[in-house]
């Protein structure tokens, strides 16, 4: 039985997980990372777990050198948002008009994980184990004991919890957590399109629903997938409205449909060409006829508060601290906020990482931006999904839309 020592030993190496383990050992710390599976190299298959990266987030990806491996022909600008009310009711934020380069970058979950991890193995400041799974863990002083499947023991002051929603960690430390069903799913599909998204991301609300196209690059679409007619060159918009990366011009797209789950389960159920019509008609036609690109799946929506991510010797980030609606995109970003707080905090207290107090500077960072996304989903979620209140919900999208200030703090906040 072999035993190894660590500062801070990260569990689970999805998106977030990797990027803390990466961030922290670039600060000097030692660190071992945590992982049962290692992931899949990505092949030229569409991945239907599809992330929104702020610019901000984006430029703590590219600090790591994660963000450089990604191949920049699967990564899709966002310029534009549609959002529709089910009447009059329409907002649109336009990076152009807030005078900035975009909104958000459209990645693939796996891409992105492979470019961490890629980026991990070449920076060699994390122990890597995986794959492994974790027997026991236990307390032992000030510090924390993992001992692994084959024996192997990791002792660290600080034990990281990214192991997702229904982390083990945080059951572990005591980390009492709330979960709230929505009662809705989350229907997830990609599609190629007749007519070209020019970077525009769209989201419809109607009827209880949410309905979001998310814009992919469509680099990878094979000759002849749609009619003939949807092969001919379209005019470029873009140019004209002010954006003239090529990127703009891709006509794949990313669906989330937010419905409650029996409508969910129905949706799955569907062959390919009734999805893609219903899917077509939801969206009111925006993009022609459509083609299938990945079976549909579905996911239960569901906030998760922890009433607290801290506890001596523990930390939680990502998923396994809070969860949100996925209408605002803004989980993983949540998240990777997490990743950046931790790090900035351990920095300062390289030689007490699992020190309660220390630790509880990280939660008073992260309180208010988790409380706050925390409440504008709730509350939206909400609104849209009561009827009685169709009126107000669409009266509000007018007179947002009609507020250049306003809009341009809805900007700032989408891109923090």
């Amino acid at each position: 039985m072999s035993q190894e020592r660590y500062q801070v030993v990260v569990v689970g190496a999805g998106l977030v997980g990797a990027a803390t383990a990466l961030a922290l050992g670039r600060q000097g710390l030692r660190v071992a990372l945590v992982e049962w599976q290692p992931p899949q190299p990505p092949d030229d298959a569409w991945d239907t777990r599809i992330y929104a990266i702020s610019p901000a987030h984006q430029r703590f990806l590219e600090s790591l050198g994660a963000w450089q491996r990604m191949d920049a022909r699967r990564v899709q600008p966002v310029f534009r948002m549609d959002v529709a009310g089910d009447a009059s009711g329409a907002i649109r934020l336009d990076a152009y008009q807030a005078g900035v380069s975009h909104l958000a970058a459209i990645v693939e979950s796996g891409r992105l994980q492979h470019a961490l991890w890629q980026a991990i193995e070449a920076d060699g400041n994390v122990a890597l184990h995986c794959p492994a799974t974790i027997e026991t863990i236990a307390r032992d002083g000030a510090a924390v004991r993992l001992t692994l499947a084959g024996g192997t023991v990791l002792e660290a002051d600080l034990l990281v919890g990214a192991d997702g929603a229904a982390s083990r960690i945080r059951e572990w430390a005591g980390l009492a957590s709330t979960l709230v069903p929505y009662g809705q799913s989350g229907v997830v599909a990609n599609f190629a399109c007749e007519r070209a998204h020019h970077g525009t991301a769209f989201q419809w609300f109607f009827g209880g629903d949410i309905l979001a196209w998310l814009p992919l690059s469509g680099h990878a679409i094979p000759h002849g997938l749609l009619p003939a007619r949807a092969q001919e060159p379209a005019v470029d918009r873009s140019t004209q409205e002010g954006h003239r990366d090529p990127s703009s011009r891709g006509n794949c797209i990313s669906m989330v449909w937010s419905t409650p789950t029996a409508h969910a389960d129905e949706l799955v159920a569907l062959d390919a060409d009734t999805l893609t019509e219903k899917v077509r008609a939801a969206g009111h036609d925006r993009l022609g006829a459509m083609r299938l690109l990945t079976p549909a799946a579905a996911f239960p929506l569901r906030l998760i508060r922890v009433a607290s991510p801290v506890a001596p010797g523990v930390a939680l980030v990502g998923d396994a601290a809070h969860g949100v609606h996925p209408l605002s995109g803004q989980g993983v970003n949540l998240g990777f906020g997490d990743a950046e707080a931790l790090v900035e905090v351990l920095a300062r207290h390289r030689r007490t990482p699992g020190d309660l107090r220390v630790l509880q500077a990280y939660a008073r960072l992260r309180a208010e931006p988790v409380q706050r996304m925390q409440a504008i989903t709730h509350g939206l979620h909400h609104l849209f999904a009561e009827e009685r209140a169709g009126w107000l919900r669409n009266a509000g999208m007018s007179l947002v839309d009609h507020l250049p200030p306003l809009k341009a703090a809805l900007v700032r906040e989408a891109m923090s």
